[in-house]
């Protein structure tokens, strides 16, 4: 039994002054470094830092499950840590994973649009290379779909715009070199909505990646911006992957396509070497399979960073393994930790599919010992607090590093235009009252909502975004249709592993996060490459849905 969570009570008033301070830093100016500007201003803004290393959390025991009878026959089957298993025992290579997977990808990419770029070469000499050095833990020889706002170093990022269309990254992202020190292995960079704002399209507007789920019906939302990677994990054309949030981009596309995702608090994964929306709003995170995934990944993920001062300071990452293991006591699977659910006014209200499985959701955690699923109000203001006039405050974030591309070629921004112009627009005033509002929705949070529980349900991703607070998503059921049906619980500041313990006891008696999607008939071969027809977003529509 892992020990419990750090007393929380003085992370609180830590994590509010560090929310103040993050505010001002972003009024500051200078704080992000766009890549026309990284690529280009030397050592003064990209200093040579340490290599990453590798991190001995990866290889404890929790992080190699055997696997399931049913998915050793097929290696794409596999969660990172079935395949961490198999590699360990020598029933797997990494490069035949790789095989597994770009076989799918060949197959089935044409469909799915997953990917911007497909490093199949790369990917191959990579699992050879891995298979002669010392193995360095559970992402050994894993293959991952990569979102195209990280930094890979020689090889195009672009966040799927025209402004980077041509941008070739001279380092890899902070994230990135973890997880390649991890032994991970770089499938491909997935699609996005541009610069992060929707669900993946082309750069004007034109849909192009699929709901995995139903990829005959393009109008069905695969969830954005970190759609790409969505789609590449749930058709298994990658075992897990990496997206960033701002407003949802993980939680929302995890829950679209039946996913665990997971959002860390801010600071938790350094931000270096992505392309960013908001300081202080961009949350770098896994989407993956399922609790123990997340787990590895973030594992791999997080830490101090020189190059990113929201990550220093903060305290140790703990756990997430055996957070993400299910604890039993004499046989009986049981909470790891005592923990009050907090449930919010109108979750389980109304007759439809998606309060049916909340309500059966909820049935399941009660029945867990350990759980206690408790009713909280809203905290004061909720709706006023959390609402649009207050969460367009992040727009001069957006549009502040954007301002020498706003002043010399507006279509550069493609369809995604208008939200860098309305932050562009936006007053001093407005910005310095949101900042407060923000502060005063945070303590509200902390002291009202989570006095009466350790976490808590959400209705929309976007409260727990603009506090930067740990949220997690996870499948519950399906519709009658077979499209999946999610949810997301959020936490309180650091506390990733009470959330994934929470999710770990859950998935232990549902089986919902095993299901895949069928395959697509395959894409003729002319077709592959093209995007979708029938569907193109309006810079109105991309304004309306960006986060």
């Amino acid at each position: 039994m892992s020990a419990a969570p750090v007393d929380r009570g003085v992370d609180r008033r830590a994590f509010l002054a560090r929310t103040a301070a993050l505010a001002a830093a972003s009024a500051v100016g200078g704080a992000v470094a766009l890549p026309a500007v990284a690529s280009a201003a030397g050592p003064a803004r990209t200093p040579r830092l340490p290599a990453a290393r590798w991190n001995p959390a990866l290889d404890v025991p929790r992080a190699y499950v055997e696997p399931r009878p049913e998915a050793v026959a097929d290696p794409t089957e596999l969660t990172v840590a079935e395949a961490a298993w198999l590699i360990r025992a020598g029933k797997l290579t990494p490069a035949k994973l790789v095989e597994a997977y770009l076989a799918r990808v060949s197959t089935h990419e044409g469909t799915y649009q997953a990917f911007n770029l497909v490093l199949a070469e790369a990917a191959v000499e990579a699992a050879t290379a891995l298979a002669k050095k010392p193995r360095r833990g559970a992402l050994h020889g894993i293959p991952l779909a990569v979102k195209d706002n990280y930094y890979t170093a020689g090889v195009p990022t672009t966040a799927n715009s025209y402004l980077f269309a041509d941008f070739r990254p001279p380092f890899d992202a902070t994230a990135v070199a973890k997880l390649l020190a991890g032994g991970a292995i770089v499938l491909g960079k997935t699609q996005m909505g541009p610069l992060a704002t929707t669900r993946a399209t082309t750069p004007n507007g034109v849909v192009t990646t699929v709901n995995a789920w139903t990829p005959a019906d393009i109008r069905t939302d695969p969830g954005g911006s970190s759609t790409g990677t969505a789609t590449a994990v749930a058709g298994r054309l990658a075992v897990a992957g990496t997206g960033t949030q701002t407003g949802g981009s993980i939680t929302a596309p995890s829950n679209a396509q039946n996913l665990t995702g997971l959002k860390p608090t801010m600071g938790r994964v350094s931000l270096h070497g992505i392309i960013p929306l908001s300081y202080t709003r961009d949350h770098p995170g896994p989407l993956a399979r399922d609790a123990k995934d997340a787990a590895i990944m973030l594992t791999a993920m997080a830490g101090e960073d020189p190059a990113d001062p929201r990550t220093q300071g903060l305290p140790e990452v703990p756990n997430l393994i055996d957070a993400a293991t299910p604890a039993y006591q004499g046989g009986r699977l049981k909470l790891r930790w005592k923990t009050r659910i907090g449930v919010l006014p109108g979750f389980t209200a109304g007759t439809s599919e998606t309060t049916a499985a909340r309500q059966a959701y909820l049935a399941k955690l009660a029945a867990i010992p350990g759980a206690t699923v408790v009713d909280v109000p809203l905290p004061d203001d909720w709706e006023l607090l959390t609402g649009g006039a207050f969460n367009n405050v992040r727009l001069p974030e957006r549009s502040e590093p954007f301002m020498p591309y706003l002043r010399t070629d507006l279509r550069g921004f493609g369809v995604s235009v208008t939200g860098w112009l309305q932050g562009a627009l936006l007053g001093g005033n407005e910005f310095i009252t949101g900042q407060r509002a923000k502060l005063l929705l945070l303590e509200r949070v902390l002291d009202q909502l989570f006095e009466a529980c350790d976490v808590v349900v959400q209705t929309s991703p976007v409260p727990f975004d603009i506090l930067g607070l740990p949220e997690i998503a996870f499948p519950i059921g399906f519709t009658t249709r077979g499209v999946p049906i999610g949810t997301v619980l959020g936490g309180l500041p650091y506390g990733e592993d009470r959330l994934l313990s929470v999710v770990a006891a859950y998935q232990a008696v549902t089986d919902w996060h095993w299901r895949r999607p069928p395959d697509p008939v395959p894409a003729p071969a002319a077709a592959r490459g093209a995007a979708p027809a029938g569907l193109r977003l309006t810079a109105e529509e991309v304004a309306e849905l960006s986060q």
